[in-house]
């Protein structure tokens, strides 16, 4: 009795050995006497006890946080940015027969890409056209780890840490292009207000019964605000005819 308990414990630990179930989104790398035999998977899968072994892989994308680095611009300015990587297995028996761990693998290549490549641009690059560094990124990262049978979908740079000097040097920066588009607003308005007179200095000098109309408008609107003193505009053309006629009599 104790014989044949043993016989079955044997087969089903046999059993154990010989049967894996993977997920929709593994792979098993199976590997014969040492040697690669093979991509199996999803599903049930069956392999020799004591003489195949399987290597599970995740073909799910992977979201890796690229820590923090200190990189100098190419403009000498001091910054400290980390990124995020995106990326996927597509060729299981790749990932595990290229490299010994594709996962650390693609962390270091990310953080040397990364100070590589925001080595080689200037501050204002970094902060106004992030998405072309970013596209730059992904392209270096996908065609290095392409040998390794990952693909890298996307890389975001995600947060750019200024010294404080150089917050506030680009603060003032900021304050004076207001300042300019400012003046350059106002200037416009004066422009254009100078025009707008001119025309109606025109029109005015052109039809003399328009001055007596505007003379009228402007009683009007100060009837309005109950004034005790109204104020009546005279002429200067009738000025100009008493003063010339006092020079005549002198």
């Amino acid at each position: 009795m104790g014989g044949i308990l043993i016989i079955a414990l044997v087969v089903l630990v046999l059993l154990k050995m010989s049967v894996y179930v993977l997920r929709e989104y593994e792979r098993g790398v199976v590997f014969r006497l040492g040697r690669l035999a093979g991509v199996r998977g999803p599903g049930l899968i069956l392999v020799i006890p004591f003489i195949d072994r399987v290597v599970r892989v995740s073909l799910r994308i992977v979201a890796m946080d690229v820590p923090p680095q200190d990189v100098v611009t190419k403009d000498n300015v001091s910054v400290k940015v980390n990124a995020v990587v995106y990326f996927r297995v597509f060729e299981p028996d790749k990932a595990i027969v290229e490299v010994q761990d594709y996962n650390y693998a693609t962390s270091q290549l990310s953080q040397t890409t990364l100070r590589s490549v925001i080595g080689g641009a200037e501050l204002d690059e970094l902060l106004s056209a992030r998405e072309k560094i970013n596209v730059e990124l992904q392209s270096i990262l996908d065609r290095q780890t392409d040998s390794w049978g990952i693909k890298v979908s996307a890389v975001e740079v995600k947060h750019v840490d200024l010294p404080d000097t150089m917050q506030r040097a680009i603060a003032k920066q900021a304050e004076a292009e207001r300042e300019r588009r400012a003046k350059v607003i106002h200037a416009a308005g004066e422009l254009q207000a100078s025009e707008k007179l001119s025309q109606a200095a025109h029109v005015l000098a052109t039809e003399p019964t328009s001055i007596q109309l505007r003379f009228l408008q402007t009683l009007s609107e100060i009837a309005v605000e109950k004034n005790s003193t109204i104020v009546f505009p005279v002429p200067i053309d009738i000025v100009e005819h008493f003063m010339k006629a006092k020079k005549d009599t002198d």
